[in-house]
C-alpha cells in the first residue's frame, strides 16, 4: 500500500509552477497515486468608482474561465491530461486547507520561495499550509534558488 494516494498540487500558474508539477507528477507516478490541481484566485474587492469600472462579477467570471483553461493545459503540459483541476475562488491559505480536507488527499505540493530579510517576518502560504494541513506538505524550491 502506497504512503500517498491522492496528492493534491497547488499551481499558482506563474513560471515557477512547472517544476513543482513535474515533482508532483514524478512522486505520484512512482507511487501510482493519482493527482489532482488546484488554482485559487484570490480576488481584492472592487468598489466601484464610476460607470467606466466592469462589474466585479465579470471580472472573476473572466479570471475564472482564464485560469481553468490555463491549468487545463498546464495539467497536461506535465503529463497529466485527464487529471481532475479545480479552481476557486476565495482565500488561497484558507480553500487550500479546505480542498485538501474535502478530496481526502494525503500529501499537498507546492512552491516554496527563499525569503530574505523583513520578507521573512511574513505569513506566506506555504507557512500557513504547513501548519493546517491535514496531511503532509511538500514545498519545493522554486524562484532561481539552487538545490
Amino acid at each position: 500500500m502506497s504512503v500517498y494516494r491522492r496528492v493534491l498540487l497547488i499551481v499558482d500558474l506563474d513560471d515557477d509552477s512547472l517544476p513543482v508539477g513535474r515533482r508532483a507528477q514524478a512522486i505520484a507516478a512512482s507511487l501510482g497515486a493519482q493527482v489532482e490541481l488546484l488554482h485559487v484566485v484570490e480576488l481584492i474587492p472592487l468598489e466601484p468608482v464610476g460607470d467606466t469600472l466592469v462589474p466585479s462579477v465579470q471580472i472573476e467570471e473572466e479570471l475564472v474561465a482564464r485560469a481553468r483553461t490555463r491549468l487545463a493545459a498546464f495539467a497536461a503540459e506535465i503529463g497529466l491530461p485527464d487529471a481532475h483541476c479545480q479552481v476557486e475562488v476565495g482565500s488561497v491559505k484558507s480553500d487550500i486547507v479546505r480542498i485538501a480536507r474535502e478530496r481526502g488527499a494525503d500529501l499537498i505540493v507546492l512552491g516554496s520561495r527563499e525569503r530574505h530579510g523583513l520578507s521573512i517576518l511574513v505569513n506566506f502560504t506555504e507557512d500557513t499550509v504547513l501548519h493546517a494541513a491535514p496531511c503532509d506538505v511538500l514545498a519545493v524550491r522554486v524562484g532561481g534558488t539552487g538545490k
